[in-house]
């Protein structure tokens, strides 16, 4: 049987993308032993490709109210919301291993109320959640209850970018027909090897 592409789209060679993206992708190839399937795919359209990464690092990566796990458990959530293959896979595995719990990302793509997490973390999922299915219909009483579960202006803010920004990933990725690495069904499920 031979491995499906991992895109609908012309996939360039890493020798032939341009200089900075280049040295990204061998960077992460670096840390984690492989190249992320969305790195190579979306760079097709290097402008694009920039973009899309600045806004992710602005959102994943900085220090904020949110736990890198949390902003992974939206990104989940929201996947799973949206059909989303590629990021229920990618970043549940990224989820596992930032929680440090290998049964939590599959708890949380299937039914974030009954995982194991904590009320402030289900109220949390519940506003992205509405982010990401139905923002037509936020209203000052869905930030109410997330002020009262200790959740300030900024934190709030970080829950729907990072839920609105993966909506726009999801669809990418579906649209695409991306292929998630086989290297992340195992991550995070089993200690690592000493």
């Amino acid at each position: 049987m031979s491995t499906p592409p991992i895109s609908r789209y012309p996939v360039p060679k890493l020798e032939d993308l341009p200089a900075d993206i280049r040295a990204r992708l061998v960077e992460v190839q670096e840390k984690s032993g492989f190249i992320p399937n969305v790195f190579l795919a979306l760079a097709h359209r290097p402008a694009e490709w920039r973009a899309f990464f600045a806004f992710h690092d602005a959102l994943m990566e900085k220090d904020s109210g949110l736990s890198k796990a949390e902003r992974e458990m939206i990104v989940v959530a929201t996947s799973n919301a949206n059909g989303c293959q590629y990021c229920v896979i990618a970043h549940g595995a990224i989820l596992r291993i930032r929680a440090k719990n290998p049964l939590v990302a599959d708890q949380v793509a299937i039914n974030h109320r009954k995982a194991d997490i904590t009320p402030r973390q289900k109220a949390m999922l519940d506003f992205a959640m509405k982010v990401a299915l139905d923002s037509g219909a936020l209203n000052d009483a869905d930030f109410v209850t997330l002020h009262e579960h200790g959740f300030n202006d900024e934190d709030i803010w970080d829950i729907g970018a990072v839920a609105a920004f993966f909506g726009l990933s999801n669809r990418m990725a579906n649209m695409t027909g991306m292929r998630p690495n086989d290297e992340f069904y195992l991550m995070g499920r089993l200690p690592k090897q000493k």
